[in-house]
């Protein structure tokens, strides 16, 4: 069946490129509007990135632009645990309705668990790094 939804390929494009939304363009089509709305923040947060570069971190817009992109990155690295965490005849039912509850696209192999791992790792530093950022910026602002 061509198309089937493999559950490692969603995991690594929800970790590699979920911040633009790829993941759900491969999940549940290009007409997908959550795909094309995580565009925006992850935009703003790169801009506050590009800001912060070019004026340095004391402008105020670029430290309330960054976070946006460090929270995207932290909740699509959550999605991708969740995607790879999900049994097989949930995926099959959810992703690939035409297919055999048991089909192999759905199963857990050794690619998706070094997602899963990666996507703890990365979701888990992106999150503390913004967080940190944040409460940084906010009080060196208010004092």
């Amino acid at each position: 069946m061509s198309g089937m939804k493999n559950k490692t390929i969603a995991v690594w494009l929800t970790l590699l490129t979920g911040p633009i939304g790829l993941q759900r363009i491969y999940l549940k089509g290009r007409f997908d509007m959550w795909s094309w709305l995580a565009l925006g923040p992850s935009a703003a947060g790169a801009y506050g990135v590009m800001r912060a570069k070019a004026f340095g971190l004391d402008d105020h817009l670029s430290w309330i632009l960054i976070p946006f992109l460090g929270f995207c990155i932290a909740g699509c690295a959550l999605a991708a645990i969740v995607y790879g965490v999900s049994d097989a005849q949930r995926w099959n039912q959810k992703f690939n309705p035409l297919a055999d509850a048991a089909d192999e696209s759905g199963e857990t192999n050794w690619l998706t668990v070094m997602g899963l791992g990666s996507s703890l790792l990365i979701g888990t530093t992106a999150l503390m790094a913004t967080l940190a950022f944040s409460f940084q910026r906010y009080f060196e602002m208010t004092l």
